[in-house]
């Protein structure tokens, strides 16, 4: 069988059971069955309190992690380069800083918040894409700028939090990705917003793999490079804010994934952008579901269980730079 179809069968059926594990697994532990009779009658006061604390987080950790995902696929295509990822070129902290401004300062405009979110990571985008340009994009430079812009925003973020004591939980849940008090307000926003900026990317796979030629030669077959690349960094950056807004600050989950489906599923957007959207949901939700089940009934943020298996992967693909496409 196909190696592309393979890979997408085993994501589909690992996704459904992660979904049932995480939702069983935890402080409170049913079993499957008792989960979905629950559900149904509405009768069983565990499943009920799931129902409430449990649910909310695994939705939105799995649309966060579909949303960062395809964001690095996109930005990666843009910018012709598999380094880029929105944690780490400053796009979540931007994001993350205007998600504390709005929370602080404007807690009336929580519905808008991805979309104010945005301006932040769009700001963020284009310092790292303007600074880092010089008669072309280097994957070194663009790395070194982004960790600045990443680490200025961060800064701004953390001068807000210890300013304003008040919100230092929601503040928390910003930059630290816990997911444990998200309400199905919270999902309400991700799921709309989400799969808004999700459905614009599927049909986006077509000029993603034009962009993989150089410039010149699209220019000659009468491409709209810049139209092209203007558009998909707008839906990059905008999943890139809504993850963050809603679910916390990720770092690599938009360079483990697309670099994981190129290997699996080749680099045709037309596949890589479906198996990213499935993977990138699978791998928050076990990133959760071990932070939470791992030291309980103490809780390690997501984030940090991505940190600790990002960072060596950073490296290992920093020092296989030199077949870094495009350069």
């Amino acid at each position: 069988m196909n190696k592309k179809i393979v890979s997408m069968l085993i994501v589909l059926i690992l996704l459904p059971l992660a979904i049932i594990y995480s939702a069983t697994t935890g402080s409170i532990d049913v079993t499957a069955w008792e989960l979905v009779k629950g559900l149904f009658t509405g009768a069983d006061e565990n499943v009920n309190i799931i129902k409430d604390l449990r649910f909310p987080r695994i939705i939105i950790s799995l649309f966060a992690g579909a949303a960062l995902a395809v964001s690095g696929v996109l930005l990666q295509s843009v910018m012709r380069n598999p380094l880029a990822e929105p944690g780490i070129i400053g796009v979540s902290s931007g994001s993350a800083f205007v998600t504390l401004v709005v929370l602080t300062f404007f807690p009336t405009l929580f519905f808008f918040t991805p979309l104010l979110a945005f301006i932040g990571g769009a700001l963020a985008f284009l310092l790292v894409y303007s600074l880092s340009w010089k008669s072309g994009l280097n994957p070194l430079r663009m790395i070194l700028i982004g960790v600045a812009i990443n680490a200025v925003f961060t800064g701004f973020s953390e001068l807000l939090m210890s300013s304003n004591a008040s919100s230092m939980m929601q503040s928390v849940s910003v930059t630290h990705s816990t997911l444990t008090m998200k309400t199905w307000n919270d999902v309400q926003i991700i799921v709309i917003y989400g799969s808004l900026g999700l459905l614009v990317a599927f049909f986006l796979n077509a000029w993603a793999n034009h962009l993989s030629l150089s410039d010149a030669t699209l220019h000659n077959l009468g491409f709209r490079v810049n139209l092209a690349r203007f558009v998909i960094s707008v839906v990059a950056v905008l999943l890139a804010s809504i993850a963050t807004a809603v679910a916390g600050m990720f770092t690599f989950v938009g360079l483990l994934v697309p670099h994981i489906g190129r290997t699996l599923v080749g680099s045709d957007h037309k596949w890589l952008i479906p198996f990213s959207t499935l993977a990138g949901a699978l791998l928050i939700l076990i990133a959760d579901t071990i932070g939470r089940t791992i030291m309980a009934p103490l809780e390690v943020p997501a984030s940090i269980i991505m940190a600790i298996i990002g960072g060596p992967f950073l490296i290992f693909l920093l020092r296989k730079s030199d077949r870094i496409y495009g350069h």
